[in-house]
């Protein structure tokens, strides 16, 4: 299979592979956007370093392409789902209403942007399905978009470079290996973990000013 990578990786396709599939990673959270960058970048960093300081640097340009690719995907696809659930309707509503998992971070996201603290819809980029729940629910609650898009791009770019870098040092210190390829797979992974767990904590409630 990292043979097969590695000969995409080579050709203009893995940048439109891998935008297609971040693009659509929010609609379809079971997509492996994650694992297809990191595997692409670990594949390009190990063959760059197998074949010289020459190559190497132009393995280093490919990944600087493919995190620019992903990064704006990232941002494309949750803009275009945002605004899709801007103009959900009812119907959408009754959708989040049923759900105590998209009420729940719909009510968080909300009181983050209201207050000028964003870092949720950042955090909510690595955790699994984070990103759909985080751009859905901002749209159905008619969040202004100069609130979320500026958020949406930070979680862009640093899911992007989280990714890209993972499967970079992967490949520098283990080559284009599946050893390289899981062990930068299962920080994202954790990453992934965390996050969910940082989403899925209850908002701190603000304690009454005394009388």
């Amino acid at each position: 299979m990292l043979e097969s990578v590695g000969a995409l990786t080579s050709s203009p396709w893995i940048y439109a592979v891998v935008t297609l599939s971040v693009l659509l990673d929010v609609f379809l959270p079971v997509l492996p956007s994650g694992v297809l960058v990191i595997t692409a970048a670990t594949t390009a960093a190990g063959s760059a370093t197998a074949v010289g300081a020459e190559a190497a640097g132009t393995g280093h340009a490919d990944l600087l392409a493919l995190a620019a690719c992903a990064a704006g995907a990232s941002v494309l696809g949750d803009l275009v789902a945002y605004r899709l659930a801007l103009r959900g309707g009812a119907r959408l509503e009754r959708a989040i209403a049923r759900s105590r998992r998209l009420t729940r971070a719909q009510e968080r996201l909300g009181m983050a942007l209201s207050r000028g603290g964003g870092s949720l819809v950042v955090i909510a980029r690595f955790a699994p399905a984070g990103r759909s729940v985080v751009s859905l629910g901002a749209g159905a609650a008619h969040r202004k978009i100069r609130e979320f898009l500026p958020w949406s791009a930070l979680a862009g770019v640093a899911w992007a470079t989280y990714s890209v870098g993972l499967g970079y040092f992967g490949g520098q210190w283990l080559g284009a290996t599946w050893l390289g390829t899981g062990v930068s797979l299962l920080a994202l992974f954790a990453a992934g973990g965390l996050a969910a767990y940082v989403v899925k904590r209850p908002a701190p409630t603000t304690a009454a000013p005394a009388a």
